[in-house]
């Protein structure tokens, strides 16, 4: 079992959600993050004053899965958040030794 941790840009997280639903993984859990990489942050002008915006709002994607699963969903997930530009985002995996349903007991696999 593997943890795929996506962060990407919020305007793309419908897409990434339907992109995941139809290769058949039906849960994630997202988080609103702040935080920056090549493009290091923009400027806005506000009131006639310029203020640097360091850290940009990023979404983080979560979604457990099969071993198996996995190349799918790094797919599913560059394919529908992939804009082009910079900042489009980072995709990590993780091992994932061991899960459990609370509400069934469930384990592992079926546990997802």
């Amino acid at each position: 079992m593997k943890i795929v941790m996506a962060v990407i840009k919020p305007f793309k997280l419908d897409e990434v959600r339907d992109a995941l639903t139809a290769i058949g993984v039906h849960g994630m859990t997202v988080t609103e993050v702040k935080g920056y990489g090549r493009q290091k942050g923009h400027t806005e002008i506000y009131r006639g004053t310029e203020y640097a915006v360091s850290f940009l709002p990023k979404l983080k994607v979560e979604v457990a899965v099969a071993s198996n699963q996995v190349d799918k969903v790094i797919d599913a997930i560059t394919g529908a958040a992939k804009t082009g530009q910079i900042g489009d985002g980072k995709i990590f995996v993780f091992s994932l030794d061991h899960a459990v349903r609370i509400r069934t007991g469930e384990t592992d696999a079926s546990a997802l």
